[in-house]
């Protein structure tokens, strides 16, 4: 994706705040990931959206198992200008873990682009991921590039928590060790009531039945899994906007589930 059209997707995404924005939560489901067993279900949870930023998930499996990716610090990748840089964060040698921490677009679309359209395409699809379609902007084969950022690829709550399910239980066509490197970016910690936590965040913007994005209306996401113990859930939560937010839209529905549900003993 060209730096100016990003700029232009975060212009749009994060305009002017109104102080009358309302937030709504989509969805929020939990399960056991052994068994399946829904533990939370509240809400519209076959709705599809923008995979965005939870489709680093995906990317880490791709990156690890075809080796474009070797261990969390390896390969490192310079920044070059014309790169996507709408975060001054964005403008620095990133290695995979750097990657996750700060959600570098650029680093996404360079592995992508080095597995070229046909590896990544028949992972998505070995995936079953959402909708599968990495086509892209219409009429613009940016698929490699653009297909999860507000594009083609959109996927439900109920989809997230499949694949995600399947990934720990490791049901999807990666090899183990690129599976448990993979995972291990995303290790949020042991939180206040015990519950070791992974996820990622993700936002994005609406579309119009023509596929063209809406002003503001943002999307949130935060999908992951937990462990303690012995137990292991895995979680989706999908917010929805009225007009842009005050706060990244992601940042805001992780910040809100976690306080809901690993901040005290019980929850589940």
């Amino acid at each position: 994706m060209q730096r100016t059209s990003l700029i232009f997707l975060l212009g749009v995404m994060f305009a002017p705040f109104n102080a009358t924005a309302e937030t709504k939560t989509v969805c929020t489901l939990i399960s056991d990931t052994k068994t399946g067993k829904t533990i939370v279900e509240e809400g519209e949870c076959k709705t599809r959206a923008t995979a965005a930023s939870t489709f680093k998930i995906a990317i880490s499996l791709m990156g690890f198992d075809s080796g474009i990716l070797t261990d969390s610090h390896h390969p490192v990748w310079s920044f070059k200008e014309g790169y996507p840089d709408w975060r001054i964060a964005w403008r620095k040698d990133t290695d995979p873990q750097y990657w996750i921490e700060q959600s570098v677009v650029w680093y996404s679309q360079q592995i992508n682009i080095r597995l070229g359209e046909a590896r990544f395409r028949n992972y998505v699809t070995s995936f079953d991921y959402g909708n599968a379609d990495v086509s892209g902007d219409a009429g613009k084969q940016n698929g490699l590039t653009r297909s999860w950022l507000s594009s083609s690829l959109q996927i439900s709550p109920a989809e997230q928590i499949e694949f995600i399910s399947k990934m720990i239980r490791g049901e999807l066509p990666i090899g183990k060790q690129a599976r448990e490197m993979a995972m291990g970016l995303f290790d949020m910690g042991v939180q206040a009531n015990g519950w070791h936590v992974f996820g990622k965040t993700g936002a994005g913007l609406s579309q119009n039945a023509d596929g063209r994005t809406i002003k503001g209306q943002p999307w949130g996401w935060f999908v992951g899994w937990a462990t303690r113990g012995e137990q292991t859930i895995t979680f989706a939560r999908l917010t929805h906007d009225s007009t842009r937010p005050a706060k990244s839209p992601g940042f805001a529905a992780r910040d809100k589930f976690l306080a809901e549900y690993f901040a005290t003993d019980g929850a589940f």
